[in-house]
Protein backbone atom coordinates (compact mmCIF):
# COMPACT_ATOMS: atom_id res chain seq x y z
CA UNK A 1 0.00 0.00 0.00
CA UNK A 2 1.04 3.15 -1.06
CA UNK A 3 1.50 6.07 2.34
CA UNK A 4 -0.93 8.39 0.10
CA UNK A 5 -3.01 5.53 0.01
CA UNK A 6 -2.65 4.72 3.64
CA UNK A 7 -3.17 8.62 4.55
CA UNK A 8 -6.08 8.53 2.54
CA UNK A 9 -7.86 5.54 4.46
CA UNK A 10 -6.99 7.45 7.78
CA UNK A 11 -8.00 10.94 6.59
CA UNK A 12 -11.83 10.51 7.37
CA UNK A 13 -13.35 11.55 10.66
CA UNK A 14 -15.51 8.44 11.01
CA UNK A 15 -12.59 5.79 10.01
CA UNK A 16 -10.34 7.26 11.75
CA UNK A 17 -12.71 7.00 15.29
CA UNK A 18 -12.91 3.22 13.99
CA UNK A 19 -9.51 2.36 14.31
CA UNK A 20 -8.93 4.61 17.46
CA UNK A 21 -11.70 2.56 19.07
CA UNK A 22 -10.28 -0.64 17.78
CA UNK A 23 -6.92 0.06 20.07
CA UNK A 24 -8.85 -1.68 22.73
CA UNK A 25 -7.66 -4.92 21.08
CA UNK A 26 -11.24 -6.05 20.84
CA UNK A 27 -13.19 -7.59 18.13
CA UNK A 28 -16.15 -4.76 17.36
CA UNK A 29 -19.67 -5.59 15.22
CA UNK A 30 -20.66 -2.82 12.81
CA UNK A 31 -23.46 -1.72 14.45
CA UNK A 32 -20.95 -1.08 18.00
CA UNK A 33 -18.49 0.60 15.51
CA UNK A 34 -21.46 2.64 14.10
CA UNK A 35 -22.93 3.72 17.29
CA UNK A 36 -19.25 4.96 18.45
CA UNK A 37 -18.77 7.06 15.74
CA UNK A 38 -22.36 8.77 15.29
CA UNK A 39 -22.99 7.60 11.69
CA UNK A 40 -25.85 5.07 10.10
CA UNK A 41 -25.04 1.47 10.18
CA UNK A 42 -24.41 2.05 6.05
CA UNK A 43 -22.48 4.34 6.26
CA UNK A 44 -20.33 2.43 9.02
CA UNK A 45 -20.47 -0.54 6.46
CA UNK A 46 -19.43 1.53 3.44
CA UNK A 47 -16.23 2.87 5.54
CA UNK A 48 -15.32 -0.99 6.82
CA UNK A 49 -14.65 -2.23 3.38
CA UNK A 50 -12.39 0.25 2.89
CA UNK A 51 -10.22 -0.41 5.63
CA UNK A 52 -10.44 -3.99 5.18
CA UNK A 53 -9.51 -4.07 1.52
CA UNK A 54 -6.58 -1.61 2.65
CA UNK A 55 -5.49 -3.79 5.36
CA UNK A 56 -5.78 -2.07 8.09
CA UNK A 57 -8.69 -4.27 9.36
CA UNK A 58 -9.84 -7.41 8.94
CA UNK A 59 -13.20 -8.99 9.29
CA UNK A 60 -14.29 -12.59 10.94
CA UNK A 61 -18.18 -13.96 10.68
CA UNK A 62 -20.00 -15.63 12.86
CA UNK A 63 -23.16 -16.96 11.65
CA UNK A 64 -24.83 -13.44 10.72
CA UNK A 65 -22.96 -10.99 12.80
CA UNK A 66 -19.67 -9.02 11.71
CA UNK A 67 -16.57 -8.69 14.14
CA UNK A 68 -14.22 -6.37 12.74
CA UNK A 69 -10.81 -5.79 14.13
CA UNK A 70 -7.23 -4.47 14.01
CA UNK A 71 -5.21 -6.44 11.45
CA UNK A 72 -2.91 -7.08 14.18
CA UNK A 73 0.45 -5.50 16.10
CA UNK A 74 1.76 -3.66 12.99
CA UNK A 75 -1.79 -2.23 12.56
CA UNK A 76 -2.17 -1.00 16.29
CA UNK A 77 1.46 0.44 16.42
CA UNK A 78 0.66 2.51 13.51
CA UNK A 79 -2.02 3.96 14.59
CA UNK A 80 -1.00 4.64 18.32
CA UNK A 81 2.06 6.94 16.94
CA UNK A 82 -0.30 8.40 14.36
CA UNK A 83 -3.17 9.23 17.25
CA UNK A 84 0.22 10.95 19.49
CA UNK A 85 1.68 12.65 16.85
CA UNK A 86 2.23 16.14 18.01
CA UNK A 87 0.51 18.49 15.09
CA UNK A 88 1.32 22.14 15.12
CA UNK A 89 -1.48 24.51 14.98
CA UNK A 90 -1.81 26.19 11.32
CA UNK A 91 -2.10 29.66 10.79
CA UNK A 92 -4.84 31.16 12.81
CA UNK A 93 -5.51 28.11 14.65
CA UNK A 94 -5.62 27.77 18.22
CA UNK A 95 -3.75 24.25 19.48
CA UNK A 96 -5.65 21.84 20.11
CA UNK A 97 -6.76 21.82 23.89
CA UNK A 98 -5.44 18.98 26.02
CA UNK A 99 -8.37 19.80 28.57
CA UNK A 100 -11.85 17.41 27.27
CA UNK A 101 -14.81 19.88 27.13
CA UNK A 102 -17.02 17.36 29.09
CA UNK A 103 -16.96 15.83 32.79
CA UNK A 104 -17.86 12.58 31.07
CA UNK A 105 -14.94 13.23 28.78
CA UNK A 106 -12.64 14.35 31.94
CA UNK A 107 -12.86 11.01 33.72
CA UNK A 108 -12.30 8.78 30.76
CA UNK A 109 -9.17 10.35 29.83
CA UNK A 110 -7.87 10.04 33.30
CA UNK A 111 -8.53 6.74 33.51
CA UNK A 112 -6.75 6.01 30.40
CA UNK A 113 -3.53 8.56 31.50
CA UNK A 114 -3.43 5.97 34.34
CA UNK A 115 -3.75 2.78 32.43
CA UNK A 116 -4.94 0.93 29.68
CA UNK A 117 -4.26 -1.24 26.81
CA UNK A 118 -2.71 0.02 23.55
CA UNK A 119 -3.71 -3.04 21.31
CA UNK A 120 -2.48 -5.85 23.85
CA UNK A 121 0.11 -4.18 25.93
CA UNK A 122 -0.29 -2.09 29.25
CA UNK A 123 -0.18 1.65 28.68
CA UNK A 124 -0.36 5.30 30.24
CA UNK A 125 1.28 5.45 33.37
CA UNK A 126 0.76 1.46 34.69
CA UNK A 127 2.58 0.59 31.35
CA UNK A 128 5.41 2.91 31.59
CA UNK A 129 6.52 2.03 35.43
CA UNK A 130 6.07 -1.54 34.26
CA UNK A 131 9.19 -0.69 31.63
CA UNK A 132 11.22 1.06 33.67
CA UNK A 133 10.83 -1.96 36.51
CA UNK A 134 11.87 -4.08 33.46
CA UNK A 135 14.71 -1.99 32.47
CA UNK A 136 15.66 -1.57 36.19
CA UNK A 137 15.93 -4.93 36.85
CA UNK A 138 17.61 -6.43 34.26
CA UNK A 139 14.42 -7.89 31.86
CA UNK A 140 15.28 -5.87 29.61
CA UNK A 141 17.78 -4.27 27.99
CA UNK A 142 17.68 -1.26 25.91
CA UNK A 143 21.77 -0.77 24.47
CA UNK A 144 21.08 -1.43 20.80
CA UNK A 145 17.46 -1.86 21.12
CA UNK A 146 15.05 -3.18 23.55
CA UNK A 147 15.29 -6.82 23.59
CA UNK A 148 14.52 -9.89 26.39
CA UNK A 149 17.72 -10.58 28.16
CA UNK A 150 18.14 -14.34 29.84
CA UNK A 151 16.83 -12.40 33.14
CA UNK A 152 13.95 -12.11 31.73
CA UNK A 153 13.22 -14.78 30.32
CA UNK A 154 14.09 -17.13 33.70
CA UNK A 155 11.16 -14.31 35.12
CA UNK A 156 8.70 -15.55 32.57
CA UNK A 157 9.28 -19.05 33.49
CA UNK A 158 9.15 -18.22 36.60
CA UNK A 159 5.88 -16.40 35.96
CA UNK A 160 4.27 -19.57 34.26
CA UNK A 161 4.10 -18.27 30.79
CA UNK A 162 5.51 -18.12 27.59
CA UNK A 163 6.69 -16.41 24.77
CA UNK A 164 4.38 -17.32 21.38
CA UNK A 165 6.70 -19.64 19.33
CA UNK A 166 7.32 -17.62 16.29
CA UNK A 167 8.28 -14.28 18.18
CA UNK A 168 11.24 -12.94 17.11
CA UNK A 169 11.53 -15.37 14.15
CA UNK A 170 11.49 -14.16 10.59
CA UNK A 171 8.23 -13.06 9.64
CA UNK A 172 6.97 -13.04 13.84
CA UNK A 173 6.27 -10.36 16.29
CA UNK A 174 9.13 -8.91 17.89
CA UNK A 175 10.12 -10.36 21.04
CA UNK A 176 10.06 -6.72 22.44
CA UNK A 177 9.91 -3.23 21.06
CA UNK A 178 8.68 0.09 22.22
CA UNK A 179 6.05 1.90 21.72
CA UNK A 180 5.27 5.76 22.35
CA UNK A 181 2.68 6.83 25.29
CA UNK A 182 0.70 9.36 23.70
CA UNK A 183 -0.36 10.72 27.41
CA UNK A 184 2.85 10.09 29.34
CA UNK A 185 5.21 11.00 25.91
CA UNK A 186 7.55 8.26 27.15
CA UNK A 187 8.21 4.82 26.16
CA UNK A 188 6.04 1.38 27.32
CA UNK A 189 6.70 -2.34 25.98
CA UNK A 190 5.06 -4.02 23.21
CA UNK A 191 6.03 -6.74 21.12
CA UNK A 192 5.46 -10.37 22.15
CA UNK A 193 6.73 -9.32 25.74
CA UNK A 194 4.28 -6.90 26.17
CA UNK A 195 1.24 -8.68 25.09
CA UNK A 196 2.23 -11.55 27.53
CA UNK A 197 2.34 -9.54 30.37
CA UNK A 198 -0.94 -8.02 29.27
CA UNK A 199 -2.54 -10.70 28.68
CA UNK A 200 -1.04 -12.59 32.22
CA UNK A 201 -2.49 -9.45 33.73
CA UNK A 202 -5.90 -9.62 32.62
CA UNK A 203 -6.28 -13.30 33.28
CA UNK A 204 -4.88 -13.15 36.48
CA UNK A 205 -7.31 -10.56 37.42
CA UNK A 206 -4.21 -8.34 38.10
CA UNK A 207 -5.94 -5.40 36.62
CA UNK A 208 -9.75 -5.33 34.94
CA UNK A 209 -11.44 -3.09 32.08
CA UNK A 210 -13.65 0.07 33.35
CA UNK A 211 -16.68 -0.09 31.21
CA UNK A 212 -16.27 -0.92 27.67
CA UNK A 213 -13.21 1.18 27.22
CA UNK A 214 -10.00 1.00 26.82
CA UNK A 215 -9.02 2.19 30.38
CA UNK A 216 -8.27 -0.48 33.08
CA UNK A 217 -8.23 -0.45 36.90
CA UNK A 218 -5.42 -2.20 39.28
CA UNK A 219 -7.04 -4.78 41.60
CA UNK A 220 -6.10 -5.10 45.55
CA UNK A 221 -3.97 -8.57 43.74
CA UNK A 222 -2.77 -6.52 40.99
CA UNK A 223 -1.17 -4.00 43.40
CA UNK A 224 0.34 -6.99 45.17
CA UNK A 225 1.79 -8.84 42.51
CA UNK A 226 3.29 -5.44 40.55
CA UNK A 227 5.07 -4.70 43.88
CA UNK A 228 6.44 -8.38 44.62
CA UNK A 229 6.89 -9.16 41.09
CA UNK A 230 8.43 -5.75 39.84
CA UNK A 231 9.17 -3.58 42.76
CA UNK A 232 6.02 -1.04 40.89
CA UNK A 233 4.09 0.77 43.30
CA UNK A 234 1.14 3.15 41.93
Amino acid sequence: MSLAHLAALLADPTRAAFCTALLDGRAWTAGELARHAGVAPSTASEHLSRLIAGGLLAEDRQGRHRYVRLAGPQAATLIEDLASFPLPAGPGERPSSPVPGSLREATRTSAEARARTCYDHLAGRLGVAVRDAALARGLVADEDGPTLTDRGRSWLADLGVELPPRAGRSGGRPVVRTCLDWTERRSHLGGAFGAVLCRTALDRAWVERIGSGRALRVTPDGDRALRDLLGVTL
